[in-house]
């Protein structure tokens, strides 16, 4: 496999024309305008407002032929849109229309790592505890589930597919109204039917919903279910047998989840997948999509990605789309080291860090348990397992005494993608949860769960991979945890809120300065370009909302380098701080608000900022370590 690389530093606009081109009206995206003009690509065209789709040359079916001789083929209608197959020369044609926007329909993986081997000599793999992680003050070591959890919240799950024949979601002991868990399915795979090849969208099915009836009963040492058993799944098959998608297919699949949102009751959106940032968010497609969705009142989740073990940037700036977008609840991974309390997790060494490429929003927003993950098993065996055939769960991991003939129903998975399927559940258990949480908007649901989030102190630990015998360093800051550990029970207890038509979009960092040891000054605010857009002041530019409560704990802004960590602390130093201390008793949203001050994170020797941000082909994307199935989880 290719490895994650930063190949060179450019510095690059976010739009700029192909060269040797004609002007045009409307805009290309850098990686298309990087490629050879004869290249065939396929291209997603959108159109804002004032557009409309090219019309000289074009066919009413499906192709058309550009004005400066070259030809190409329209594939599909997309929302604002549509999907070309031409050449990138052909590019600056597409974008003549005014509002126009030319990308490149990239590449999509699912964002989930295979858990190491095991060897007849290794001890067998521990179960989880996940959904007990969530509820540290309301669910003992036994874990029995609610099954009521989530009832009839529609949880659209854009995957690879879900196999409707496994026990734990035929809803014979979940789901209190006794209808089955899936509810509906689709394909948006050209060729491939609505079921699951691959066995991703199966495992991430579980860990929602999953009601554990392959694993109940006195012969089980665990009983192994998801988050809400009570939800209704939409099954949108985006992911082929190889685990690929592109973004026209994750865009078509969003889109006929917004259509359908009312008759299905569709509340959630979980998106275990991503692909690398080619583009701001502003005019990436999936992105935009998204976004479409969460205005529409669809709570969207995504995995921040797998790309915390780059040695680069230690890992950061590589949040991956959609999940750089700042309406959406980006989720990173925690390893809850196979215990049932919540004291001893850390941080996997491979979930993806902020800020995000180009316009360094600060993201995840949350993190969650995402390390070495029990759920369902595809069977008859999908692409995964007959490619990482030791992820299977061995039968002593969760059976008292097997009996001959007895096949395991367990599957082993890594990543933030079980995290944002754990965070997609707590969602739906959160909304039917009563106490008026059944009436949360999405932005007071992200806004409350942060705000509720378990807080991190601001230290550092040393993870060693006992497969390749790396040793990594992982840093609790705010781009590495976000708000901090999902805590459903938190959620559920709380009655904080914040104004409805009040977005909660993600905040920005930008460089202000470094000091004199090279260290950057950052200075966290709202995007004010966007309120035109997303209505309303974003929550965190409120000093009122929340009061003497603080969102981001202690998790100050530091560098992965253990140096910073050392005699003299760098939020210690008032000639970067000044007269107020930001991260102690100082409240994110009370009389000082963090928002307004500046803070010190990273070494400005190896950050991308300013006019050194990096797109493209340059940076970590489109290696299957950051979105793929290739590295092991950490050691429990």
């Amino acid at each position: 496999m290719d490895k994650p690389r930063l190949s060179r530093l450019l510095p690059v606009s976010f739009f700029f024309a192909l060269s040797g081109s004609a002007a045009f009206a409307g805009t290309v995206a850098p990686d298309v305008a990087a490629l050879p003009p004869t290249a065939v690509v396929q291209l997603i065209v959108t159109y804002g407002p004032a557009a409309s789709a090219p019309t000289v040359g074009v066919t009413a079916v499906t192709t058309f032929s550009a004005p400066a001789g070259s030809v190409g083929t329209k594939l599909a209608d997309l929302p604002n849109g549509a999907l070309y197959q031409t050449t990138a020369a052909a590019a600056a044609t597409l974008a003549q229309t005014p509002g126009a926007h030319v990308s490149l329909n990239h590449t999509i993986h699912g964002t989930s790592d295979h858990a190491t081997p095991v060897s007849s000599t290794a001890a067998l793999p521990i179960y989880d505890f996940l959904p007990q992680a969530l509820h540290p003050n309301s669910v003992n070591a036994a874990g029995s589930p609610d099954m009521n959890a989530g009832n009839n919240i529609g949880v659209a799950i854009i995957d690879s597919g879900i196999m409707a024949s496994s026990l734990d979601l035929l809803g014979g002991q979940g789901n209190g109204q006794k209808h089955p868990t899936i509810v509906v399915s689709k394909s948006f795979v050209p060729g491939e039917p609505i079921d699951d090849l691959f066995g991703h969208g199966t495992h991430i099915a579980g860990i929602i919903a999953g009601d554990g009836s392959n694993s109940n009963g006195n012969n089980f040492s665990h009983d192994i279910h998801g988050v809400a058993p009570g939800v209704s799944l939409i099954n949108l098959k985006v992911l082929d047998q190889n685990g690929q998608s592109t973004d026209a297919e994750v865009i078509s699949a969003i889109e006929w989840a917004i259509q359908n949102q009312r008759q299905y009751n569709i509340q959630v959106i979980n998106l275990s997948l991503g692909r690398g940032v080619f583009e701001s968010y502003k005019v990436d497609p999936l992105c935009q999509e998204v976004e479409k969705a969460w205005l529409a009142g669809i709570t969207v989740v995504v995995a921040a990605g797998n790309g915390g073990r780059f040695a680069g940037t230690n890992g950061y700036f590589t949040v991956g789309a959609p999940a750089n977008d700042p309406l959406v609840i980006t989720v990173g991974a925690i390893n809850t080291r196979s215990t049932p309390s919540r004291n001893d997790d850390e941080m996997t060494t491979y979930s993806s860090k902020g800020p995000t490429f180009g316009d360094h929003v600060v993201k995840p927003d949350i993190v969650a348990p995402g390390n070495r993950i029990f759920s369902i098993r595809l069977l008859p065996a999908g692409t995964l397992e007959r490619t990482f055939t030791g992820d299977i769960v061995p039968l002593p991991s969760y059976v008292s005494h097997a009996s001959n003939g007895m096949v395991s129903q367990y599957f082993t998975l890594s990543g933030s993608s079980m995290a944002a399927a754990a965070t997609s559940g707590a969602i739906a258990a959160l909304l039917t949860s009563g106490s008026g949480n059944n009436h949360l908007s999405n932005d007071q649901i992200k806004a409350r769960l942060m705000k509720t989030a378990s807080k991190f102190p601001a230290t550092a630990v040393h993870i060693t991979d006992p497969t390749t015998h790396q040793t990594f360093t992982v840093v609790d800051d705010i781009f590495t945890v976000g708000a901090g550990y999902l805590n459903l029970d938190a959620a559920i207890a709380s009655n904080a809120t914040i104004p409805n038509k009040t977005n909660a979009a993600s905040p920005v960092a930008t460089q202000v300065g470094t000091t004199r040891d090279g260290k950057v000054i950052l200075h966290i605010d709202n995007d004010k370009s966007m309120t035109t857009v997303w209505g309303d002041t974003t929550v965190w530019g409120d000093t009122t909302v929340w009061g003497d409560t603080t969102v981001w704990g202690d998790s100050v802004w530091t560098g992965a380098n253990t140096t910073v960590w050392g005699d003299t602390t760098v939020w210690g130093d008032t000639t970067v701080w000044g007269d107020t201390t930001v991260w102690g008793d100082t409240t994110v949203w009370g009389d000082t608000t963090v928002w307004g001050d500046t803070t010190v994170w990273g070494d400005s020797t190896t950050q991308p900022w300013g006019n050194t941000t990096v797109w493209g082909d340059t940076t970590v994307w489109g290696d299957s370590s950051t979105f793929g199935a290739e590295l092991d989880g950490d050691p429990t």
